[in-house]
């Protein structure tokens, strides 16, 4: 018997495709920025991931440079996509 569901985004590089994505579809503002929020609410909301795999998608996409997460956490920045 299987107690709990599959996440999909538990896999820390589906997450970091996925937010990826996400902030592809979205202007930026000055300097090519994102709000983290404007990625930050469909992947928790619409798509219903969990904050610790927000968490780790988001480290995983810095770690791969293909995103740049601004010191304080409240913007990102595309610097290349998943290949």
């Amino acid at each position: 018997m299987k107690l709990t569901v599959e996440r999909p985004f538990a896999d820390p590089e589906a997450a970091a495709r996925k937010l990826v994505e996400i902030a592809k579809s979205i202007d930026a503002v000055q300097d090519g920025r994102i709000y983290i929020e404007k990625i930050n609410a469909p992947f928790l909301y619409t798509l219903k991931a969990t904050g610790p795999e927000f968490g780790a998608g988001i480290s995983h996409a810095v770690e791969r440079a293909w995103l740049e997460l601004h010191e304080s956490g409240t913007y990102v920045r595309l610097l290349s996509g998943p290949q």
